[in-house]
């Protein structure tokens, strides 16, 4: 009898184990990722932080993303700021020095911040996709807050930040409806007072159907684009088109009064071949072809008919 009971006992446990498992591989893990020696040396004031190299650091996290992946987990890579652990803590009255207080900091920026799904990519390759899209997000949340600060127009009541995200919005669908099919490249660069704001968008479009693109990074363009028509600024944006069997092909338009204004081929080489920080001239790229703009047959805003 008591054997009867042992043996049951034993294999409930063995049950709840099996269960346990496969629940744990049900159950995405995150993990926050010190990106750069900057931040890796600032949590290295904390004792519980027992790393004291970063090159081994991010060889370790490689080798854990490798084990949950292997387990059949699914994980995510969020950026760790230790600026913003540290008022993190501060402002939920948690200890810094501990890994539960880490942990807890973790959970919040994955469900917030910019994270990137680990597939197998080299921690070379993670780091920089990381970084980006914590720009993105950074840049899409300046955008978004600058717009919805703007307020209605004084003479028409209509919202500003609103009515320049739908205009924005209608130039994009133009310009990727002008361009035909191919594999587009879109760079959009607005000025404003306090940054310089870019947004990156590609798309895909085959010889029939409109273009496909990630919805997040299309509202992320359309949004500073729309940055550039409510503000009236200098703003530009630039396309690469890349199609079989022909070189790619690079127009450009500057942002003018809500419109995009074709650029000459001799303004889009210039802007192309010139680097942005040093205004050094830059090599043109073999196989490129630079294009003036073309007219992407966009109405033109209400107020300027």
């Amino acid at each position: 009898m008591a054997h009867t009971r042992n043996t049951k006992h034993t294999a409930y446990r063995r049950t709840g184990t099996s269960m346990r498992r496969t629940l744990r591989r049900e159950a995405p893990s995150t993990i926050g990722l010190l990106a750069d020696e900057q931040d890796f040396a600032a949590m290295r004031r904390y004792r519980t932080f027992t790393f004291d190299d970063h090159t081994v650091y991010l060889q370790q996290v490689e080798g854990l993303l490798k084990t949950l992946a292997a387990q059949g987990m699914h994980t995510t890579v969020a950026l760790f700021d230790p600026e913003e652990y540290a008022e993190f803590c501060a402002e939920s009255g948690l200890v810094a020095d501990a890994p539960a207080s880490r942990s807890r900091f973790t959970a919040e920026i994955a469900a917030t911040g910019a994270t990137v799904a680990y597939t197998g990519q080299p921690i070379d390759t993670l780091v920089p996709l990381l970084v980006s899209r914590a720009v993105r997000q950074v840049t899409w949340e300046y955008a978004t807050t600058l717009l919805a600060d703007l307020g209605e127009c004084a003479d028409c009541g209509q919202d500003i930040g609103r009515a320049a995200f739908d205009r924005a919005s209608h130039l994009l669908m133009r310009t990727l409806e002008t361009a035909g099919p191919g594999t587009h490249h879109l760079v959009c660069s607005t000025p404003t007072e306090n940054e310089q704001l870019l947004a990156v968008l590609h798309t895909e479009r085959g010889t029939t159907g409109p273009a496909r693109f990630d919805s997040g990074e299309g509202a992320e363009f359309v949004t500073v684009l729309a940055v550039g028509i409510a503000l009236e600024s200098h703003g530009g944006l630039v396309l690469r088109t890349s199609s079989p069997g022909t070189p790619d092909r690079v127009h450009g338009w500057r942002l003018n009064r809500g419109s995009l204004v074709p650029l000459t081929a001799g303004e889009v080489f210039s802007a192309y071949c010139t680097d942005a920080d040093t205004g050094d001239p830059v090599s043109p790229e073999s196989g490129v072809e630079y294009c003036a703009g073309f007219d992407i047959g966009a109405d033109e805003p209400e107020e300027h008919r």
